[in-house]
């Protein structure tokens, strides 16, 4: 059953190849809808505020990124076998990073 805050693996199209993501939809859809919306996870660290770190403490193989720059919805088809599932702690610097990404607040 996937889950919001689980890392999996998950198999992109070419050119890309198969990379972990962060499921990030909400429990209550996830498993109701052919497609789930993830964050790409990657060890390309810029160090920037639209990244969250991730390291072997958090069940990550090494270090790396939720890069929430990039958001995908991608089928549920494509979404494999379990990393490790974020903290909430984490989990919240997770949402703080993807409202920095999109910048969605109205003036």
């Amino acid at each position: 059953m996937l889950k919001r805050g689980q890392v999996r693996w998950c198999n992109f199209p070419t050119p890309d190849r198969r990379r972990p993501v962060l499921l990030v939809a909400r429990d209550l859809i996830i498993n109701r809808l052919g497609e789930v919306t993830v964050v790409q996870i990657t060890s390309t660290i810029r160090d920037i505020s639209s990244e969250v770190f991730l390291n072997e403490r958090d069940g990550m193989p090494k270090a790396c990124v939720v890069n929430c720059d990039h958001l995908h919805c991608v089928s549920c088809g494509k979404i494999g076998g379990l990393v490790t599932s974020l903290s909430r702690i984490l989990m919240r610097a997770v949402s703080a990073a993807i409202d920095f990404a999109l910048d969605l607040s109205v003036d």
